[in-house]
């Protein structure tokens, strides 16, 4: 069938308005898609995020879990403070691992099957951990867990991007978020309280039923209509949208536009450097690599030793940070289908710069050995600052973004790169992040507010809006 012939009957030449078609040119042609699909919610979808979103919380349970586990482990196992050391990092290596074919397993075996095969591997790593006797095992457990959660921070927000509505997506996206941080606030605190191998079995909980729960739900409607499973197509998308929903608009949408991506030539991995997804690839990856080496390593995985090294008290700092952290997730869910994407973005990235200036300059003044109540002060305001405006937007935003701008026909390979970028940088900061503050405190966090500081322009010149549209008219866009 010919692009032009696929089109007819939905080619429009009408202004974009609120009340037309949207119409958006793609060469010759204008495909038009209908502003009045289904926007929905239905018990349906809420279930299918609650299982999604559980695997969200379980990877906040493998971040959180290394630092109040330190002391335990090391004492029961024996081991050195390098050999912890890599048992901390070594989430981060397995991580790149699941990233590097996070997008082809999900390309392959679907989204359900994706967060299943993570889950199987997150499950077997904590086991691992639970029983271990030796470095080995241990290390072992916890690369296996990071190899699960390295396809899940992918898989995860493409899923809910797939399933939900245009005007609840972002909300819906963002509890991705919301549950990390959850995640991590129980671990740690739990992990203070009782047996770091009781902890690691409490780890498993969270994998368990979002396997479960993955019997339960519908595959995404997207990748069934690629795969070219009508029947399950439809019956998935009714499934989602209700069973008196109209569905017939947004199921020709998805058809045409899946249909009009299979007449593009496949050619793998080269598909990616075209010049025509040149766009996406780098708002994808600017988004990532600034989600990173803003900071976010070093103030999340060293909050402790920044607030001991200031003179404030580590437990206490690090249990209201977590806390603090859960309710500016809420707002950023509460407010991101109605701000919009680029405020969120520019807000937090600004105020993530801020933090980090007002931490350098504690540290600058610590230097000078100026009144150490003043530095302590403004090291928790500086720590405070930038994690809360993290969560506000950058911790969930740029995976939101990258679930949604990338065409279906590379969207396993985008996605793979994009989040192996994340990944990368991620091991860099944690790695360098020491190295650099014994060099020089003050530098360390000026270094990062510089980062930051490139990183608002970037969202401020490059990232686009993509609240209010459906997934076929961004990526047609």
């Amino acid at each position: 069938m010919e692009k032009n012939e696929m089109l007819e009957g939905l080619v429009t030449r009408r202004p974009i308005t609120d009340e037309a078609e949207t119409s958006i040119i793609d060469g010759d042609s204008v495909i038009s898609y209908n502003n009045h699909a289904s926007t929905s919610v239905t018990i349906t979808v809420i279930f299918s995020t609650i299982v999604a979103i559980s695997g969200s919380y379980a990877f906040g349970n493998a971040v959180g879990y290394s630092s109040p586990a330190k002391s335990g482990i090391m004492k029961d196992l024996g081991l050195s403070l390098s050999e912890y050391a890599v048992f901390g990092s070594i989430l981060t290596v397995g991580g790149m691992l699941g990233a590097a074919c996070s997008g082809k397993i999900a390309d392959l075996v679907g989204r359900r099957g994706a967060m299943g095969i993570s889950e199987i591997f997150c499950i077997t790593g904590w086991f691992a951990i639970v029983f271990s006797k030796d470095a080995l095992w241990l290390d072992l457990g916890r690369l296996l867990v990071g190899c699960g959660s390295g396809v899940l921070c992918y898989v995860i927000p493409l899923y809910l991007a797939e399933i939900a509505a245009k005007n609840v997506r972002g909300a819906f996206s963002s509890l991705t978020i919301l549950m990390l941080c959850c995640g991590k606030a129980v671990m740690f605190i739990m992990g203070s309280l009782i047996n770091w191998r009781t902890s690691a079995l409490i780890g498993v909980i969270p994998c368990v039923l979002q396997l479960i729960g993955l019997f339960f739900i519908p595959e995404s409607p997207r990748w069934l209509a690629k795969t070219n499973e009508t029947k399950e197509f439809e019956a998935a998308l009714r499934r989602l949208r209700g069973e008196h929903a109209d569905i017939s608009q947004e199921a020709t949408d998805i058809r045409l536009y899946t249909e009009y991506i299979e007449q593009i030539p496949d050619e793998g991995l080269l598909n990616l450097f075209q010049k025509r997804y040149a766009y996406p690839l780098i708002v994808g990856a600017g988004l990532m690599m600034f989600q990173q080496f803003g900071g976010l390593n070093g103030f999340s995985y060293y909050a402790s030793f920044i607030f001991e090294s200031a003179g404030f008290p580590s437990t206490v700092g690090s249990i209201g940070v977590a806390v603090l952290q859960i309710f500016m997730a809420i707002i950023g869910v509460l407010f991101i289908d109605k701000s919009g994407r680029r405020p969120l973005l520019l807000m937090s990235a600004g105020g993530s710069c801020l933090g980090c200036v007002i931490t350098g300059l504690s540290f600058f003044l610590q230097d000078f050995h100026a009144r150490k109540d003043l530095t302590a002060t403004l090291v928790i305001i500086g720590v405070l600052v930038f994690l809360l405006s993290f969560e506000l937007g950058m911790g969930g935003i740029p995976w939101i973004i990258v679930s949604e701008i990338f065409p279906l026909n590379i969207r396993g390979s985008g996605g793979s790169m994009v989040n192996l970028i994340n990944w990368t940088s991620s091991w860099v900061v944690s790695y360098t992040f020491t190295f650099l503050f014994e060099w020089n405190s003050a530098g360390t966090f000026f270094i990062l507010a510089f980062m930051g500081a490139v990183g608002t322009v970037f969202i401020g010149k490059l990232v686009p809006e993509t609240k209010g549209r459906t997934l076929e008219e961004l990526q047609t866009y």
